[in-house]
């Protein structure tokens, strides 16, 4: 069921935001071209992000689907299937009940569903770090033995590996902030690290060769260090930015993370998933530039931590309850949610919803509530999973052909792609800009006093073309 959620509407919408035509766009270049080493946008090599997300596009352009399939469904089969890794790691470390929570709680939180459905870096890095690091909570507390765990801890250096080539140096950043933890595992890690240098090595040796100085300074002094403790990228937030981040990004469980007990602390690999979740926050929120996507990573792990406190609580009755009950606010997301990714969510109004739809979800919360009262709490888990579901059917439903007509260009550019030959852009928008150029396979050039072409303008939200 699951899986249907994942992989419905991948072509609803077309592309939006400023990063998945750029990153589509490159991923196409790359089919094209035949060039699997330089990532090129418009002809121009593009070093902002490792090859990992264009290399499956491209893979996906060769195999003959649409613009946003090729985009989408790589990233979507990621964040589905580091659900199938969860859960079977879960029931294998603490059982099926804990798995099943846990699995629960993450596979239909608004973040990892979310971010599933966008080809952006943040789930692929994210699911095989997450992957790589929980498979070092084996090692937690544990004797060292004489021999090295050699075959789980070159598994964790190739997944590390991999994360790396989605993201960069954040992974590596990420998993170095639990080192210490494993340092007595230490040749655990030395072999960690030289498979994962193995694995993703060979691509920033070719990628330096090809285009030297520039490569270096672009990637990993400007989009490593200055975006960590400079203002230059403009995604400066304040530094409580990614506590309703955080909060949000588990909903509609959000009610849960009033279970989490210090009684958690007493296992040693929930106390190390702790505190790794509290320094990977802190970390985030030192840097100078922030965006809603670097809180993907911590998500499986707030999912594990509120999946077991579920399972081991006494009394979840009022929690449980309020989780089911706020899917009830699906018609208003539906409102919101184009709005808010036009113009941002503190710019949108709160919208006037079809609340006569929140009915069938008000009833699965007291349904839920019913079962948890009579110790059912399995039974009253799954109800209120049910909600999330038909929640995020509801929202794809309706939400996804609306930010179709109001925030991609795709609309436009079918209407207009006859006319738009030789346009130019006046007051467009750099998202609007990217998403037209991806569509129409170059870009356009700003309008100016020479032109006497077609302008295409942006009022709000809307694109004209003027004559």
């Amino acid at each position: 069921m699951l899986a249907a959620l994942y992989f419905s509407e991948l072509a609803t919408t077309g592309v939006v935001g400023p990063d998945e035509p750029r990153y589509a766009a490159i991923g196409r270049e790359m089919a094209r071209s035949g060039d699997w080493v330089t990532p090129r946008l418009w002809g121009q090599p593009w070093f902002e992000k490792p090859p990992l997300l264009y290399w499956m596009t491209a893979v996906g352009i060769r195999m003959g689907l649409g613009p946003e399939l090729a985009a989408r469904l790589p990233v979507a089969a990621i964040g589905w299937g580091f659900l199938v890794f969860f859960y079977i790691f879960i029931a294998l470390m603490y059982g099926p009940t804990e798995a099943l929570y846990s699995t629960i709680i993450l596979g239909t939180s608004a973040g990892w569903i979310a971010y599933s459905y966008v080809a952006v870096t943040d789930v692929p890095m994210a699911a095989f770090f997450a992957a790589a690091l929980l498979i070092s909570l084996r090692w937690v507390d544990a004797e060292p033995r004489p021999r090295p765990d050699w075959a789980a801890a070159s598994i964790t250096g190739a997944l590390l590996g991999i994360a790396a080539l989605a993201k960069g140096l954040v992974p590596i950043a990420l998993f170095a902030l639990g080192a210490w933890m494993l340092r007595r595992r230490w040749r655990e890690l030395a072999i960690i690290a030289g498979v994962c240098l193995v694995v993703a090595a060979p691509w920033y040796a070719l990628c330096t060769m090809n285009n030297g100085a520039a490569f270096l300074y672009e990637f990993f002094w400007r989009h490593h260090v200055e975006r960590f403790v400079t203002e230059s990228l403009q995604h400066v937030r304040p530094w409580w930015f990614y506590i309703p981040v955080l909060l949000a990004g588990i909903f509609p469980w959000t009610p849960l993370y009033s279970l989490l007990r210090p009684s958690l602390a007493i296992d040693a690999r929930l106390r190390f998933a702790g505190i790794w979740t509290a320094l990977a926050f802190i970390f985030f929120s030192a840097a100078q530039n922030k965006l809603p996507g670097y809180m993907i990573p911590l998500l499986p792990f707030v999912a594990l931590l509120l999946g077991l406190s579920l399972a081991w609580a006494r009394k979840t009755r009022l929690p449980l309850f309020a989780c089911a009950l706020l899917t009830a606010l699906s018609p208003a997301i539906v409102n919101l949610l184009p709005e808010a990714l036009a113009v941002g969510l503190s710019r949108s109004a709160w919208p006037k919803a079809a609340w006569g739809w929140a009915a069938p979800f008000l009833a699965l919360a007291i349904l839920s509530l019913w079962l948890e009262l009579r110790t059912w709490r399995t039974d009253a888990l799954l109800i209120a999973a049910i909600a999330a579901m038909a929640a995020i059917v509801y929202i794809k439903t309706k939400a996804l052909p609306a930010i179709d007509r109001t925030v991609s260009v795709r609309p436009f550019y079918q209407r207009h792609a006859i006319w738009l030959e030789g346009a130019c852009l006046q007051d467009v928008r750099r998202e609007a800009a990217y998403g037209l150029a991806f569509y129409a396979g170059h870009t356009f050039p700003p309008c100016g006093s020479g032109f006497s072409t077609p302008k295409v303008m942006q009022i709000g939200n809307r694109l004209i073309l003027l004559d």
